[in-house]
């Protein structure tokens, strides 16, 4: 861990599971992905759904009638960086299998795109999306995963 990851306090991170557990990552093991992610403090609440549940928040939220794989939802309202990550767990099954990836592979990169997202990283931009692509992958390697944007 380098000086600067230290510097950091952990992240404060509560982890629900609306579905069955099997075959995702523990809570601890959340935690761990979160405090590997933290470039800043924050406290946060992992939430793993189901189609329905995944669907009415895409739909209230980003007026998209359908299931997404992860949404995050930020609130910095001055008290402290705050947020919720929703991860549709059969979304994230099903492009698991598409992509030839685990689902533990697939999920930790989605946990890992939704803690940048939360603490202000996006891709909305090329070199802002090629910035956010770089360090997901350095993160990724650090847990042991491939880079899930190589060729």
């Amino acid at each position: 861990m380098t000086a600067r990851a230290r510097a950091v306090p952990p992240p404060q991170v509560r982890v629900q599971y609306a579905v069955s557990r099997r075959g995702l990552p523990s809570a601890t093991r959340v935690r761990r992905i979160a405090t590997l992610a933290a470039a800043r403090a924050f406290a946060a609440t992992v939430r793993f759904v189901g189609t329905r549940e995944g669907r009415a928040l895409n739909a209230r939220f980003r007026g998209k009638d359908h299931p997404t794989n992860v949404l995050t939802f930020v609130y910095d309202d001055g008290g402290g960086l705050t947020g919720d990550l929703v991860l549709c767990v059969p979304v994230l099954r099903r492009e698991a299998k598409s992509q030839g990836k685990s689902v533990i592979a697939h999920c930790t990169h989605l946990l890992v795109h939704g803690f940048l997202h939360l603490q202000g990283h996006d891709h909305e931009r090329d070199a802002d999306a090629a910035r956010m692509e770089r360090r997901e992958a350095a993160l990724l390697a650090a847990l042991g995963f491939a880079n899930p944007y190589a060729p």
